[in-house]
């Protein structure tokens, strides 16, 4: 819409007075004074040659005098002021947008004159080197993560003991006189380490269980540590594990069941393993095998 001539007129400039913002704080005291000097210069005696034009300026003098002078009139002049600021901001602001969209507009079109005009070999090239330069910078991150888990992974492996496994391979690095053999059957009820910690722990503190994944093929067996030496020897004069699948009870080594002094190790070493520190089930359900054979062969030989 089209503003009208009326709402052209700044009343601040027509006192000669400084309009927008500043003209808001002015006081009707600086509002007077500047009407009682611009009246001055422009009232008609000072100008008798052209009465009309210094009757019309006056007049308009005259005019914006009362409206600034009135206060609601002057707040609705202000406002009014305001939105007309606010106006030619956002004009400008849009007008600046759309030079800088021109301007980026402008940009673009020339780079790519610039792309259309340069020898496709020699794009393709600086493609391929921008490529192969970020799989450089990639590989060389992965290579460096990978040696630092490699560098964690061998001071751990240098401050740790063997591996669980590698021990339950041959007994390697194991206490002798804490450790005990267990051996069973293949086939009847078979034992893991929650069940061996069981029946085991009735002995006294089991400290841990090592399978043995390699066997005979009729047999299975793992090693089991215990807390004390008195619990191991404990064990191993005991009948531990089912009726069904009764488990075969060794210590480690055998001079960890002897109660003999450490000064008579090699002697016990050398003798053999009495039978009553064989886990008895075992052993029982053996020898009574060979009973039962001996009667049998007594039986056939009476009947002859």
């Amino acid at each position: 819409m089209k503003a009208t001539a009326e709402e052209e007129i700044d009343h601040y400039v027509v006192l000669g007075l400084p309009s927008g913002e500043e003209g808001e704080t002015l006081t009707l005291e600086d509002i007077k004074k500047a009407y009682k000097a611009k009246s001055l210069l422009c009232h008609p005696d000072k100008r008798p040659d052209d009465r009309d034009a210094a009757n019309a300026e006056f007049l308009r003098l005259r005019s914006s005098f009362d409206i600034l002078c009135d206060d609601q009139a002057r707040r609705a002049f202000d406002a009014f002021l305001r939105v007309k600021r606010e106006r030619e901001r956002e004009r400008l602001r849009r007008g600046s947008d759309r030079d800088s969209k021109k301007r980026r507009l402008e940009e673009r079109e020339r780079r790519a004159a610039e792309e259309a005009e340069e020898d496709p070999e020699e794009r393709r090239r600086r493609e391929v080197e921008a490529a192969s330069a970020k799989l450089r910078e990639e590989v060389a991150r992965i290579r460096a993560m990978h040696a630092g888990r490699r560098g964690a992974a061998t001071a751990t492996a240098a401050s740790s003991p063997p591996p669980p496994a590698a021990a339950a391979a041959a007994g390697v690095g194991l206490d002798g006189e804490r450790t005990l053999k267990v051996s069973w059957e293949k086939g009847g009820e078979d034992y893991g380490p929650a069940r061996l910690r069981e029946i085991f722990g009735r002995f006294g503190e089991v400290v841990d269980v090592l399978m043995r994944s390699k066997g005979t093929k009729k047999m299975r067996s793992a090693f089991v540590v215990m807390a004390s030496k008195d619990a191991m020897v404990a064990a191993t004069k005991s009948m531990s594990g089912s009726l069904l699948n009764p488990l075969l009870v060794l210590p480690l080594h055998p001079m960890a069941a002897d109660n003999s002094p450490s000064s008579s190790v090699k002697e016990t070493e050398q003798k053999p393993m009495p039978t009553e520190n064989l886990v008895g089930a075992r052993y029982q359900a053996f020898e009574d095998n060979i009973l039962k054979k001996l009667l049998q062969k007594a039986a056939a030989d009476k009947q002859k």
